[in-house]
């Protein structure tokens, strides 16, 4: 169990460093825009500049847990984001679905 928390840690931290990096450098290319509600929430998100907070709380918790410290700390600031995610593609967008559960058993793991 102890390599299982250990790869689950690297992986979630991994996951979260980079796609808290790719919300300020833009290194993967995004898609369009979604359709519908999904759309109108990403578009407030953005327009209120509140993604870069996400983004700030991706990246850091990211790095905490790649670098094995305060993993606690780190695993208590992701849960709010992994929560808002799997909320977000169970309800609006679906398609990013397993991603979303892939963190959620990553963290369950982790923790």
């Amino acid at each position: 169990m102890k390599i299982t928390s250990l790869v689950a840690r690297i992986l979630l931290g991994l996951l979260f460093v980079v796609f808290g990096l790719n919300g300020f450098l833009h290194f993967i290319p995004m898609g369009p825009m979604p359709t519908g509600h999904a759309g109108q929430f990403v578009g407030a998100l953005a327009g209120s500049h509140h993604m870069v907070v996400v983004f700030v709380l991706q990246l850091i918790p990211g790095v905490m847990l790649l670098l094995n410290e305060y993993v606690p700390l780190a695993l208590t600031l992701l849960a709010p984001v992994i929560v808002n995610i799997v909320l977000f593609h169970a309800f609006m967008a679906p398609e990013g679905l397993p991603m979303a559960v892939a963190a959620t058993i990553l963290w369950i793991l982790t923790a």
